[in-house]
């Protein structure tokens, strides 16, 4: 990669995002009000003396999960259009390597969800009250992390559309079955077997298990650290995978 082209790509990206209202208003306002419905769904269910609040327990992972859905989606469909419109076609024809536009995305992106955690995350705990044990700071790192990590997939899995619907249509595929295996509504640990073992090799479980890891302890932890590391490693392998799929030509 080139730092220079690097950086031109990733502010391209950053510009174009910030003149495109309706998706600064899906990055920032979006996380926010589904924020305010998991509140008042659980701020009366009563709370085991000792126990966190379920608002606490449910809205931390929230935290990291919005930035994963929103982002794979806008990712997915933005390098769609690239594709699609021969934008795609015509940088790569110029001196910038496929690493330079993907990493760029992942940078742009990356920043964009370091401002909507950082917004979301805000709101949760001096709106809503939410509380951890850990600080804020750990809560927006990994929610960014996961940002990156869902950028990264949503680039990869851009290659297999041809329109925006299909581009959509990966979410099911991609998204629901790391929400569901991730710990929220089971522990990993209670799982079947076979079901445990498909949530250890998805990514999201690790991100969710680091923001346990915050909520239940005031230091960080070394399984927060490596599970942050795992992630992280993940969004890296999948920016990698995608410039492998990355075609010179649109059509």
């Amino acid at each position: 990669m080139n730092p220079r082209i690097l950086a031109a790509t990733t502010g391209r990206i950053l510009r174009q995002l910030r003149h495109d209202r309706r998706t600064v208003a899906l990055l920032i306002v979006v996380p926010t009000v589904l924020l305010a419905l998991v509140y008042f769904m659980y701020v009366d269910q009563p709370t085991p003396r000792g126990q966190p609040t379920v608002f606490d327990r449910v809205a931390l992972i929230m935290l990291g999960f919005f930035p994963f859905i929103i982002m794979f989606l806008v990712t997915s469909i933005a390098m769609l259009r690239e594709r699609t419109t021969g934008t795609l076609e015509r940088l790569l024809t110029t001196p910038l390597a496929k690493l330079d536009l993907l990493f760029g995305y992942g940078i742009a992106f990356g920043l964009a969800g370091v401002v909507q955690a950082t917004v979301a995350s805000a709101v949760a705990y001096w709106v809503f009250d939410l509380t951890t044990a850990g600080s804020i700071g750990l809560v927006i790192m990994i929610a960014a992390i996961n940002a990156v990590l869902a950028v990264a997939l949503g680039l990869f899995c851009s290659a297999f559309a041809r329109t925006e619907f299909q581009a959509v249509q990966f979410m099911p595929v991609v998204v629901a079955p790391q929400l569901l295996l991730c710990g929220l509504f089971v522990p990993r640990g209670e799982m079947a077997g076979w079901l445990q073992a498909v949530s250890d090799v998805l990514p999201l479980s690790y991100a969710v298990e680091a923001l346990q890891e915050v909520g239940a302890h005031a230091d960080p932890t070394a399984t927060m650290w490596r599970d942050v590391a795992i992630v992280a490693a993940a969004a890296v392998a999948a920016l990698v995978l995608a410039a492998a799929t990355l075609r010179r030509r649109s059509g």
